[in-house]
């Protein structure tokens, strides 16, 4: 089914990568191998190759820039579709709102709003995500979020059909949206900002990528802070308190700058990362009887 599945994507301008290392996809630079990597070239493709998908009982996962997520090292049973380049594309609707391809990244929408000098996103500076993901789990920093600057949401629905969400449908709240829920596929969003004053923009921009440079570990690779905020704690804050900062499995450690980070310091294998979270969650609930989500999502076998 894998090479009708292959030979159908191709038809429709997509490309096609068997036994794809999802290691060179994501950004903790580990994991096993996707059964089948598929890039589409459009909007359209995309929906027939998630259309062959479903009518043929392929498991499927939607992955953007790769940096919140973690394949096993098992591999992934299915097809990869990848939202890349050619679902990226960005337009200014009017003079304060911008639409953009779910493949965009966040920080391609941040760099177009500064040339037009629309304010409201410098927050998202920094972060490595593209947009879809970053609509489907509401992302934030610095005291802001996703949910300050979307106005409407497209999408492909579960019945292969195209549909748009207004804000009021989105359900947006702390690292989640109405997408972790219901398995439809973003598109593209609409993102209205403010006027603002290039200098003073670009400003913010560089003060947040200076704090995140100081505070957290970029320069290795990671899928950013690993574990939700639990209610009332800082998710770094306990694991420092439990004593953790450092701790490596294997090539996988606690990062030393900011413990909320769990980092590939040293050709860390997924399953040398999952074993860490496992012992910082298990740490965490003896100590404090604080569970620790992750934020990160976990596929794979």
């Amino acid at each position: 089914m894998y090479e009708a599945l292959a030979a159908t994507a191709k038809k429709l301008g997509a490309k096609v990568e068997y036994n794809a290392s999802m290691s060179k996809y994501t950004s903790f630079k580990a994991g096993g191998k996707a059964d089948l990597l598929i890039t589409p070239d459009s909007t359209s493709s995309l929906r027939e190759i998630i259309a062959f998908c479903k009518d043929n009982a392929i498991h499927y996962f939607i992955l953007g820039n790769g940096s919140n997520v973690l394949v096993r090292d098992g591999g992934f049973d299915g097809a990869v579709i990848r939202l890349g380049s050619k679902l990226s594309k960005i337009i200014l609707k009017d003079e304060n709102t911008v639409i953009a391809q779910a493949g965009a990244s966040l920080k391609s929408i941040c760099m177009f709003a500064l040339e037009h000098s629309l304010s409201g996103l410098e927050f998202a500076y920094g972060i490595p995500g593209t947009l879809g993901g970053a609509v489907y789990m509401n992302a934030g920093a610095y005291g802001g979020e996703m949910k300050d600057v979307l106005n409407s949401v497209s999408h492909i629905d579960s019945e292969g059909n195209f549909g748009e969400f207004s804000k009021d449908e989105l359900d947006l709240s702390y690292r989640h949206s109405v997408y972790s829920e219901n398995g439809f596929t973003v598109t593209s969003a609409e993102i209205v900002l403010k006027k603002g004053n290039y200098d003073d923009i670009k400003s913010k921009m560089n003060e947040l990528m200076s704090k995140r440079k100081e505070k957290q570990p970029i320069e290795f690779p990671s899928a950013g802070s690993t574990f939700k905020r639990p209610e009332g704690y800082f998710a770094g804050t306990l694991i420092e308190e439990c004593g953790l900062k450092g701790k490596c499995i294997g090539g996988a450690e606690v990062s030393t700058k900011h413990a909320g980070f769990i980092i590939n310091k040293n050709k860390a294998t997924a399953t040398d990362i999952l074993d860490l979270i496992k012992l910082v969650q298990d740490a965490v609930y003896e100590k404090y009887n604080v569970h620790l989500e992750t934020e990160v999502k976990i596929i794979g076998r």
